[in-house]
């Protein structure tokens, strides 16, 4: 298996080479940067698998760090955690919104920050296409999927919901988690919307595969 490559992007060299060595000793490969510039740049060259990222930095934080590398034309996205000291909802929601894949709070265990790591790789989360045993296949390159060969199109947010949901099959996620994965700071939209946007996937996949869990959510079943 490919050795995963990290960057680790902190203004704090303690920190840094705190993380770096427990990073290198479970098995990966890691790069550091100081500031969000060195990290876009860095990322631009090296093309990262997962990218773990301070939210407060001078003259850039992590938040408009990771926007910008959203917006670099990489031929696989990098997985971008924040880690930071600021656990409140409005950090949380900001960084989700920029694209960020998961937020991580200050102070973490060493040994429970590489097991949320090889969670995140075990996700898949940015794969051009995903095929599980029931010969459903995840074109993200253009909102489409392959069932049993045919080809079935979705809008933007109905195809960021079906990927949300079939990267954690069995799990189940609530209205709240949903609302802030897919649709982050959008105020006018409430949980009718989650609502109606799975009614949609359901008309196009058929009803074997995303299953409501009363008075919970909804969670992708297990293939």
């Amino acid at each position: 298996m490919k050795q995963k490559t990290i960057l680790l992007v902190d203004d704090e060299p303690s920190i840094l080479d705190f993380l770096s060595y427990n990073l290198k000793k479970s098995g990966y490969r890691v790069i550091q940067a100081s500031n969000a510039f060195d990290a876009i740049e860095i990322t631009k060259q090296k093309n990262p698998d997962l990218i773990i990222m301070d939210l407060m930095m001078p003259n850039m934080d992590g938040i408009e760090a990771s926007q910008n590398i959203r917006e670099l034309n990489l031929s696989i996205q990098p997985i971008i955690t924040i880690l930071s000291s600021r656990s409140e909802d409005y950090s949380q929601i900001a960084a989700f919104s920029a694209g960020v894949n998961d937020y991580i709070t200050k102070p973490i265990r060493p040994r429970l920050l590489i097991s949320k790591i090889a969670s995140l790789f075990r996700r898949e989360l940015n794969p051009i296409n995903k095929e599980n045993k029931n010969n459903l296949i995840i074109k993200q390159e253009n909102y489409s999927i392959e069932l049993e060969g045919n080809t079935i199109q979705f809008s933007k947010k109905e195809f960021e919901l079906l990927t949300f949901l079939s990267n954690s099959p069995g799990k189940v996620f609530n209205r709240e988690t949903i609302l802030l994965k897919i649709w982050g700071s959008e105020t006018s939209v409430g949980e009718r919307t989650i609502d109606v946007h799975i009614r949609k996937l359901r008309e196009k996949l058929g009803n074997d595969y995303i299953r409501t869990i009363k008075g919970i959510g909804y969670t992708f079943r297990e293939l």
